[in-house]
């Protein structure tokens, strides 16, 4: 189930939120450092994330997905943002250089038919990546932020998808170390916490990023052995029966005159 649009807004423009979102943020840009001349599709909820990609890309355009709902993004700009059935992306295809996935993998109902979607509008040498909540951190088990809600991934888990989607893992990082108090001094060591944490403590981030390129390849499937049927004989008694009886079964005809 997709959370709404106003709650995931009213969560980012929230001191908790900000805070993530400065977190998140920082990850993406270490894992996309150069997007000149790229162009760059958010789905899900991406708008938080989007705009230090859109300072030097070519493009950036967000979609939303209509069970969660829409509202304009930029503030204060040209909107830049569609509303779009998440398996039916209104986009050519091979048309995006860069696709952020945010609050979306662990949402939706049409995993599959998404992840194919994004294949198809991806170009060949183009880049995912997926941010999902940590089914180990703390921030899946509590209720009062967006990362509390859908299906938490681990990386071995996100990783399997995004493989069985044709897409080939490059790296896996975490981030969001944090705990999702709303104290002010625990947010003001934010990142305190994620520089202890990508030292000691890597598995119980608040969210996983995997990046991913495309699969080329068709799954090498083994030849099926052709079954040779066998062929069971009567014995020998049954058949010296069954002739017997097809004999008196005959009707005899009299001679011709």
């Amino acid at each position: 189930m997709w959370t709404d649009v106003v709650d995931l807004r009213d969560f980012y423009d929230s001191p908790l939120g900000a805070v993530a979102r400065r977190v998140i943020r920082r990850r993406i840009r270490a894992i996309w450092p150069d997007l000149a001349g790229q162009r760059v599709l958010g789905l899900g909820f991406a708008p938080p994330f989007l705009g230090t990609l859109a300072e030097d890309a070519e493009r950036v355009i967000s979609l939303m997905p209509a069970a969660q709902g829409v509202i304009h993004w930029p503030r204060g700009g040209p909107g830049r943002v569609a509303l779009a059935e998440e398996d039916e992306l209104p986009l050519p295809d091979l048309s995006m250089d860069r696709v952020l996935l945010v609050h979306a993998v662990e949402h939706t109902e049409q995993l599959r038919p998404m992840m194919r979607e994004v294949w198809r509008v991806l170009s060949d040498s183009g880049r995912l990546l997926v941010v999902v909540p940590n089914r180990r951190g703390i921030w899946a088990r509590l209720e009062r932020t967006p990362f509390g809600h859908g299906h938490p991934y681990s990386a071995t888990q996100l990783s399997r998808l995004l493989r069985d989607s044709m897409f080939t893992p490059i790296r896996a990082v975490h981030a969001l170390y944090v705990p999702p108090m709303r104290s002010r001094m625990m947010m003001g060591t934010a990142n305190a916490w994620e520089r202890v944490g990508d030292r000691w403590l890597p598995n119980v981030a608040g969210t996983i990023l995997v990046e991913a390129g495309k699969q080329f390849y068709v799954p090498h499937t083994a030849p099926r052995r052709r079954v040779r049927r066998l062929q069971l004989a009567l014995p020998e008694r049954a058949s010296r029966s069954a002739r017997n009886s097809a004999r008196r079964e005959t009707p005899v005809l009299p001679p011709e005159t």
